[in-house]
């Protein structure tokens, strides 16, 4: 179950990395590669498609976390993160797209490391227990 937990944090970590990858490269990448147009990286399908992902996994991996270690603001850091990417996908302007995703992908993996990390020592700490 340990590891299950650790995988789904990792997992939302680097999926939140990746969601902030694609809003700062793909631009760049458009210009130098004019081919990743085929791949169809830039349309709000993509977007979407990440959310869909990482809801379930965000809260996943909070919720078993903060059942483990009973740090509950992380739920309120999680649930921050979680609504500025959604409002990301709402917005029109594409700077303030790409500014509330990014600001939306730190507070995930920020309160995904802290709970990996919350995880980790309580784990250590029964292990010491026993």
């Amino acid at each position: 179950m340990i590891m299950k937990k650790n995988f789904t944090d990792k997992l939302a970590i680097s999926l939140s990395i990746a969601c902030a990858i694609h809003c700062l490269a793909m631009p760049l990448m458009l210009l130098l590669l004019p081919s990743f147009m085929v791949l169809q990286f830039n349309n709000e399908a993509f977007h979407t498609w990440m959310i869909i992902i990482v809801l379930p996994t965000s809260v996943y991996a909070l919720f078993m976390g903060c059942k483990q270690h009973k740090r509950y603001r992380l739920y309120f850091i999680g649930f921050l993160g979680l609504s500025l990417l959604v409002i990301a996908v709402w917005l029109g302007n594409e700077f303030w797209e790409k500014v509330v995703t990014l600001m939306g992908t730190a507070v995930i993996a920020g309160g995904h490391y802290w709970n990996y990390r919350l995880c980790q020592q309580h784990t250590i700490c029964h292990r010491c227990e026993d």
